[in-house]
């Protein structure tokens, strides 16, 4: 009687794990981007609550960044805007990740203050 073998060869095994480290190696990459912009947002609320004018909300995002240790952008780069009574302080930015040779993951971000 000949049995029939069911389940996932060595070669399997190691694809599965290849690709599952593949995808870990990026979201580790990807993971300090992601938590970079929630400090971003924060700071450009902070900013945009505590602000009077366009330059004084610049101002304090850049004593914010440097709290922070924010680096991918900067006072200058916001957009403040009015929203009737209530300042907004909007940004867009993107991050490039390397991936491996030529190839790269680019993410890009775009937010605004609360």
């Amino acid at each position: 009687m000949k049995n029939k073998q069911l389940g996932i060869s060595f070669i399997g095994v190691l694809f599965v794990v290849g690709v599952f480290a593949f995808i870990g190696v990026i979201a580790a990459q990807a993971f300090p981007t992601m938590t970079e912009f929630q400090t971003i947002t924060k700071a450009a609320s902070k900013a945009a609550a505590d602000g009077k004018s366009v330059a004084e909300v610049r101002t304090i995002f850049d004593k914010i960044a440097q709290i922070d240790d924010i680096k991918s952008i900067s006072g200058k780069d916001l957009e403040v805007t009015k929203d009737g009574d209530k300042i907004i302080a909007s940004f867009a930015y993107n991050k490039e990740i390397h991936i491996g040779g030529p190839a790269y993951l680019l993410i890009k971000y775009a937010g605004k203050s609360k």
